[in-house]
C-alpha cells in the first residue's frame, strides 16, 4: 500500500524500481518500513508523513475488534471532511515532492559514492 499512495515512499520504491526492478523495490520499501517502524517505537515518536484520518479509521477498527460499542447509522471516517482528506493528500504530494528534490540534489552535487549508490557511508 505505501507504493501505491502519495508520500515519500512511494517515490523511494519508484527510484529504486527505476533501477532494480519493482521485485527488490518492494523488499527495500518493506525494510525502509520496518527501520522506520523501530525508530518511531524506540523514540516514542509519530510518523511525520501519516494522515490523521487513516489513524483514526484505523483506531476505530480495533476498538470494534475488542469489543466496543457499534455507533448504527454512521461511517467510521464520517469524522473527516472531504476538505481535510484532500489536504492530507496535498501534503501527502508535497511530501514525495520534497523527497524526489532531496534524492535529485544529492545525486547532481557529486560528494562522493555514497551519493550516486544511496549508501549513507562512504569508506576510504
Amino acid at each position: 500500500m505505501a507504493t501505491r499512495t502519495a508520500g515519500p515512499l512511494r517515490a523511494f520504491a519508484q527510484r529504486i524500481a527505476a533501477r532494480r526492478g519493482w521485485n527488490v523495490a518492494i523488499v527495500a520499501v518493506a525494510r525502509k518500513l520496518a527501520v522506520i517502524a523501530w525508530h518511531l517505537l524506540s523514540r516514542d515518536e509519530e510518523y511525520a508523513y501519516g494522515r490523521p484520518s487513516r489513524l483514526r479509521i484505523k483506531l476505530r477498527t480495533l476498538e470494534l475488534r475488542t469489543g466496543s460499542q457499534r455507533a448504527r447509522g454512521r461511517s467510521i471516517g464520517l469524522a473527516s471532511t472531504e476538505a481535510e482528506r484532500r489536504l492530507e493528500l496535498e501534503r501527502a504530494e508535497q511530501a514525495e515532492a520534497a523527497y524526489r528534490r532531496l534524492v535529485a540534489e544529492r545525486t547532481t552535487s557529486g560528494n562522493g559514492a555514497g551519493d550516486a549508490t544511496g549508501a549513507r557511508i562512504s569508506r576510504r
